[in-house]
């Protein structure tokens, strides 16, 4: 029963490639995370923004009112930032009855959400 000094443990190349396995996964983890992160701050963002675009037609149709064709620009207070908005209306083959978008973008210009409808007379 002789015991040999190599039979009791792992090799110093063994424990560095434990540690370099454990390295790439906690890496792919820390990536992972990173990425669910900023999807959750861009949904935020993306919901404000259908809020403000939903509630500025809402209001042009509660008003009742027959909108003038050309752009309006507007601003919207949502979840603590504001949102910069552009009010488009256009033409509709139907004289009785004009298109409207409502354009929603972040404080860099990037557009978020772009909501559409139709009001008649």
């Amino acid at each position: 029963m002789i015991r040999r000094a190599h039979d009791g443990g792992f090799t110093l190349i063994e424990v560095l490639v434990a540690l370099a396995i454990v390295a790439i996964t906690i890496g792919a983890g820390i990536r992972a995370s990173g990425s669910l992160t900023n999807s959750t701050v861009r949904l935020a963002d993306v919901t404000a923004a259908q809020w403000c675009a939903d509630n500025r037609l809402t209001a042009l149709k509660l008003a009742h009112q027959f909108p003038d064709i050309g752009d309006a620009d507007f601003s919207c207070d949502q979840l603590g930032r504001t949102f910069a908005g552009k009010l488009v209306v256009k033409t509709t083959p139907n004289p009785n009855f004009r298109r409207v978008d409502a354009r929603i973008s972040d404080e860099n210009g990037v557009a978020l959400v772009v909501l559409s409808t139709v009001l008649g007379r």
